[in-house]
């Protein structure tokens, strides 16, 4: 029975690795995704590695072809920008490397006490953090340069070995590059709106949580610990959408694929970047106001501030309307985006006034530091201020 038992184990976790891959595959064929940039770097450094291994080899007939196909893959990024950057880190840390190694080679010859000059001095280079993440690739080309100049018979051929380990060098990343450039190079719009997708999300589900809590008056102390959780969340979702810009404006002059028609004229990311920094600033103040929120006392739940709240969860159903707008951006829909903002920013605006009024009506002490309403009048007025101005810029931007 046992054995059985165990052999149905392993069929289901067969089963499980089955689905796993097709599900993987089947994302990989219907969408922009990792998945599809995942087989398209695969097949894209195969493609590279293969041309450099036959110019290498069966036109160079180079001693140690490996170097070629080496390289090509060694610099093959998920941008043109970060490849041509690697590229010229690389072949600055392999060519120093070969120069340790000729330099020490050729004034005392390939024996011990050289070996040793040269892994110091090499090692001693690789310190260098303009050669960013090349910086080991100082010491390993001395070394196989040092293994080069050690086997071969005279000094014509041991130069001539060394200057073909900087041609091979040269030639596998020139082809790298050559494939990068020219097939599917990937332009990073999807990653910009991706990242600040994902964090205008994040911020929606949050608000689309606190809004019908509050107006209804019933949140607890764990709720508020989970809306302070989830800000926090959301704050670091940041970093990551910052990187995912990043990678984006990289791509871009260095693609030719921007002068395709269907990407002309997308080659800024001036509003991504707006908009961008908006949500980091807000995600910071939900933040401040979540644990404001935390710190709420159980007796002022009661029904003299159940309208401050009821006020306060209306304006926050406001800005979700908004910063469901933001999760969907899109350039080429823009201008019906911004219009669209605008109008939600106007309810936004009548929200936060109402919310002032209230607090104003009912006496409540927005002075006192221990007490939360005068946190979540000043957060209000800034939440406002924040999404008003990106409203303002996007519909500028559509308008010029």
């Amino acid at each position: 029975m046992d054995g059985r038992t165990s052999t149905g184990g392993g069929h289901d976790e067969e089963r499980t690795r089955r689905g796993r891959l097709w599900a993987w595959g089947h994302r990989a064929a219907v969408q922009h995704g990792p998945e599809r940039h995942t087989l398209l770097l695969i097949g894209k450094s195969t493609l590279a590695a293969t041309l450099a291994w036959f110019t290498a080899a069966d036109l160079l007939h180079a001693q140690s072809p490996a170097f070629a196909p080496f390289s090509a893959v060694l610099i093959m990024n998920v941008t043109v920008y970060q490849s041509i950057a690697q590229s010229l880190r690389y072949v600055a840390a392999v060519v120093t490397g070969v120069a340790v190694q000729a330099a020490l080679g050729f004034l005392a010859g390939p024996d011990p006490v050289t070996f040793v000059l040269v892994a110091a001095i090499a090692l001693t280079i690789g310190q260098w953090r303009a050669l960013g993440a090349q910086r080991s690739q100082v010491a390993t080309a001395a070394f196989f340069a040092f293994s080069t100049y050690a086997s071969a018979t005279s000094n014509t051929e041991r130069a001539t070995q060394l200057g073909q380990i900087v041609l091979l060098v040269l030639i596998g990343c020139s082809l790298g590059l050559l494939v990068n450039v020219v097939l599917v190079p990937p332009l990073r719009y999807r990653s910009a709106e991706h990242g600040i997708r994902a964090l205008a999300g994040a911020l929606e589900s949050l608000l689309a949580d606190m809004g019908p809590a509050m107006r209804d008056g019933e949140f607890a102390e764990e709720h508020a610990r989970d809306w302070r959780s989830r800000s926090n969340h959301a704050q670091a979702l940041v970093s990551q959408a910052r990187s995912g810009l990043r990678t984006a404006e990289e791509s871009v002059p260095f693609n030719p694929r921007r002068l395709l028609p269907q990407h002309r004229g997308r080659t800024s990311f001036a509003n991504y970047r707006a908009v961008l920094d908006a949500l980091e600033r807000a995600a910071y103040q939900l933040a401040s106001l979540t644990r404001s929120l935390e710190r709420w006392r159980e007796e002022e739940r009661d029904d003299s501030y159940r309208q401050f709240l009821r006020c306060y969860g209306t304006y926050l159903g406001s800005l979700e309307e908004i910063v469901r707008v933001l999760a969907q951006l899109d350039e080429t829909h823009l201008r019906d985006q911004a219009a669209q903002l605008c109008e939600l920013a106007e309810d936004m605006q009548e929200q936060r006034r109402t919310v002032t009024e209230q607090a104003e009506s009912d006496g409540l002490p927005l002075g006192d530091p221990t007490r939360p309403y005068g946190v979540l009048v000043i957060e209000a007025t800034r939440l406002t201020e924040e999404f008003q101005y990106t409203c303002d810029v996007l519909q500028t931007h559509v308008q010029g």
